[in-house]
């Protein structure tokens, strides 16, 4: 498909992706209803559903940031990472039973999540301003999720899908920036006591500030900038991890501690 989308289309996308996720039963690729290489036009339909949303009252908490592994991009063709909204009832706590049926096909992620202390609403903030406005950071874990049957998506596909956000989990073990080493810090993701992903903090556009001042950048640009309080989880250091019912699965960070996901069975 080449010429633009109407709006009809746009929110029927919108409203199949809802559906999907409400009914818990996947719907087909988007794809094939967007132009190829639109992202703008995914974003168009991440809108309709950010609006809906927030207009029949979730509450908007902070941002996730995808693609963030040059490896990543480089199979979806794509050169920059993508973002999506987290709202506070996709937040679990730690060690917390995540329901049988909430998600549809849900894999794991270790993270570093920063939450900020101020607003990031100036022009073209720099990793400066990022730093200065970060209250502290935890370890977590982002629980991907498609809406898009059996995972079968390209770059339009997570984007237009909120990108594959599900579920998260804040560790309760605040940092502040100078007790850990946000470029270096090795993570590790065990299940049943075994290392099943690792990775580092350069995973994340080589470190994960560099990912927040992007996206802080991309907030500005698109009309909702980034603001005190909210959280930033800053895209994966490893491998994500296909997540089975009723199993246990604990992400480590170097200097930030531990959490975990727990799966009803």
């Amino acid at each position: 498909m080449s010429a633009k989308p109407t709006k009809k289309t746009i929110e029927k996308l919108a409203a199949d992706l809802r559906k999907a996720g409400e009914s818990g039963k996947a719907c087909a690729p988007v794809r094939t209803s967007l132009p190829e290489g639109d992202i703008d036009a995914a974003y168009a339909v991440q809108d309709v559903n950010t609006r809906h949303w927030l207009a029949a009252g979730r509450r908007l908490v902070g941002r996730k940031i995808g693609l963030t592994s040059k490896v990543v991009q480089k199979q979806l063709g794509v050169d920059q990472p993508d973002f999506g909204m987290l709202y506070a009832d996709m937040a679990y706590g730690d060690g917390e039973e995540i329901p049988s049926g909430a998600l549809i096909a849900p894999k794991i992620e270790g993270e570093i999540s920063f939450v900020l202390a101020d607003d990031l609403d100036m022009e073209r903030p720099t990793v400066a301003d990022v730093t200065n406005a970060i209250a502290y950071a935890c370890a977590s874990i982002e629980i991907v999720d498609s809406r898009v049957r059996d995972w079968d998506i390209s770059i339009l596909d997570t984007v237009a899908d909120n990108a594959s956000s599900g579920a998260f989990i804040l560790g309760n073990q605040p940092h502040a920036l100078d007790d850990f080493d946000t470029r270096l810090c090795g993570m590790v993701v065990e299940h049943r006591g075994e290392p099943v992903s690792v990775g580092a903090g350069a995973a994340a556009l080589g470190n994960p500030l560099n990912a927040v001042v992007w996206l802080a950048r991309e907030m500005v640009a698109r009309g909702r900038p980034l603001a005190a309080g909210d959280i930033v989880m800053s895209g994966a250091l490893g491998p994500m991890v296909a997540a089975q019912p009723g199993e246990t699965y604990e992400v480590r960070i170097n200097g930030l501690g531990s959490v975990r996901a727990v799966f009803e069975g």
